[in-house]
């Protein structure tokens, strides 16, 4: 039945081309939500450098410490993936390869932040933490250029 449904359309005249420059309906992608990610494993890294161990002798103290660390660890280790991810995606599901043509490092501009968002998880690095932010604000910028607009790239510390 499908097969006569289409058949019938061509029949009735020309049709008209259609086009879409991702997977899903506009709107659906921004690049934010990796910043987010990014941001929030950055808070983390800051917090686990600013700590102090307690004297080894306060076994009270040193749970607590302990206690810290591995939550802040946590949280900076499934942010940086989460980071990963929205990447991916973005990088997977969004860009097309028309975008390759104004963009000719977009493919190596995307590997190194996946690559940087991996070093975050593993590290704990405030340099590469803040490459990752500085290569997400690279992609924000070329994203939105990808539709012609200017949108204010901006962190929440």
């Amino acid at each position: 039945m499908l097969k006569e449904m289409i058949a019938a359309r061509i029949a009735n005249g020309p049709l008209e081309e259609v086009s879409a420059h991702c997977d899903g309906p506009c709107g659906v992608y921004d690049p934010a939500s990796a910043r987010i990610a990014a941001e929030a494993a950055l808070s983390m890294t800051k917090k686990i450098l600013a700590l102090t161990p307690p004297d080894t002798g306060d076994s009270a103290a040193m749970a607590a410490y302990l206690n810290t660390v591995s939550r802040y660890v946590t949280i900076k280790e499934q942010q940086a993936h989460l980071a990963k991810e929205e990447l991916l995606v973005l990088w997977t599901d969004y860009f097309k390869p028309v975008h390759l043509d104004a963009y000719p490092n977009l493919h190596d501009t995307f590997w190194k932040a996946a690559k940087l968002c991996s070093a975050v998880k593993v590290e704990v690095s405030l340099d590469h933490a803040n490459e990752l932010m500085a290569a997400i604000q690279e992609i924000h910028n070329i994203f939105w250029a990808t539709k012609s607009r200017d949108v204010t790239y901006y962190t929440a510390s």
